[in-house]
C-alpha cells in the first residue's frame, strides 16, 4: 500500500493534469513534475513541487508515475525509448497512464512493464476540470488487483467512482464507452438548448427542468449553462474530444460494431474544428446549432 512517503511523479500539467497533481499536493504527497511547456507546470512548482527537467529524471525519482498527455503517440514517447518511464524507473515502481489512449497501447505497456517488475494500470478518468478540481473524477482501471489495491490511496484523492474493470486494457476500453455515450449526449444537448430559444422559452428554466428528469447528464447539467452564456473556454479540448472518439471508432470497428451515434458526432466536432475551434471546449458544438 503505497504511504504518503512515496514520491509521485507526474508527467502532462494541462487542463486536468494541473488540478490533479495540485490535489495530491495537498493531500500530503511529494509530487515530481514534468511537461514539454514548462510554464504550465509554474503554478504548481509555486506550491512546492519539483521540477524534473526530463523524463528520465523524474522517473529515477519517482516511486508512482502518473501520465496524463495529450495523445498516444505522447504516450509512446514519454513510456518507451532509452529516454523513456520504462527504461529509467525502478523495479517496484507504479505507473499510471490516466491519457485516454488506445487498450493495445495499454496492453503493449504492460507487457514491458511487467518484464521490468514495474507494476502497470491504464486508469483514464471522466469528470472533465471541475471533476478534476474537485477530486470527484470517475477512474476507470484496467491491470492487476494487487497494483490496484496499492495504490488505492491516490485514487481516493483523485477520484469517488474508482472500478477495476479487469486486466491491462480494460481501463482503456471503458473509457471509450463512456466517450461514446457522450458523444450522441453532446448532439441532444445542443438541439435541445436551440430548441428551447426557438420554441421562444427561457432556456434556463427549460435547463432547470429537463436536467433533473430522465434526460438528465453531466454535459446538459455542467456543460448546458456554459453554452447559454457563450463561454467556450476548454473544460475538455474539442481536439482532444476528436481523438477519443476516433480511437472509440477504431476500436468499435475492429470488434465488427457499428456506431451511427460515434460517426455523426465525430463528424459534427471535426467541422467545428475546421472553423477554428480545436482549442475550445466541447460545449463550442452549439455553434454549429445555433
Amino acid at each position: 500500500m503505497i504511504t504518503k512517503e512515496a514520491k509521485i511523479g507526474f508527467i502532462g500539467t494541462g487542463v486536468m493534469g494541473k488540478s490533479m497533481a495540485r490535489n495530491l499536493h495537498t493531500a500530503g504527497y511529494s509530487i515530481n513534475v514534468y511537461t514539454r511547456t514548462k510554464e504550465k507546470a509554474e503554478e504548481l512548482i509555486s506550491l512546492g513541487a519539483n521540477w524534473k527537467e526530463t523524463v528520465a529524471e523524474l522517473a529515477q525519482n519517482s516511486d508512482v508515475i502518473i501520465t496524463m498527455v495529450g495523445y498516444p503517440s505522447d504516450v509512446e514517447e514519454v513510456y518507451f525509448g532509452e529516454k523513456g518511464i520504462l527504461e529509467n524507473a525502478e523495479k517496484g515502481t507504479y505507473i499510471i497512464d490516466m491519457t485516454t489512449s488506445k487498450p493495445s497501447l495499454a496492453k503493449d505497456i504492460y507487457q514491458a512493464a511487467s518484464e521490468k517488475g514495474i507494476f502497470s494500470l491504464d486508469a483514464p478518468v471522466s469528470g472533465g476540470d471541475i471533476g478534476a478540481q474537485n477530486g470527484t473524477l470517475a477512474i476507470m482501471v484496467g491491470g492487476d488487483q494487487q497494483a490496484f489495491d496499492g495504490l488505492q490511496p491516490i485514487f481516493t484523492v483523485l477520484g469517488e467512482n474508482i472500478i477495476l474493470q479487469g486486466g491491462p486494457g480494460t481501463g482503456q476500453h471503458t473509457k471509450l464507452a463512456n466517450q461514446i455515450t457522450i458523444a450522441s449526449n453532446m448532439i441532444g444537448v445542443c438541439e435541445a438548448i436551440v430548441y428551447a430559444k426557438k420554441a421562444g422559452l427561457n432556456s434556463e428554466r427549460v435547463l432547470d427542468s429537463i436536467s433533473t428528469g430522465a434526460a438528465g447528464s453531466f454535459s446538459l447539467s455542467n456543460l448546458g449553462p456554459r453554452m447559454l452564456k457563450g463561454d467556450f473556454a476548454p473544460g475538455f479540448y474539442v481536439k482532444h474530444f476528436i481523438k477519443d472518439m476516433t480511437i472509440a471508432l477504431e476500436s468499435a470497428e475492429e470488434i465488427g460494431l457499428t456506431t451511427p451515434g460515434l460517426s455523426l458526432s465525430l463528424k459534427l466536432y471535426r467541422e467545428l474544428a475546421e472553423k477554428g475551434d480545436n482549442d475550445s471546449g466541447t460545449q463550442a458544438l452549439i455553434k454549429l446549432f445555433d
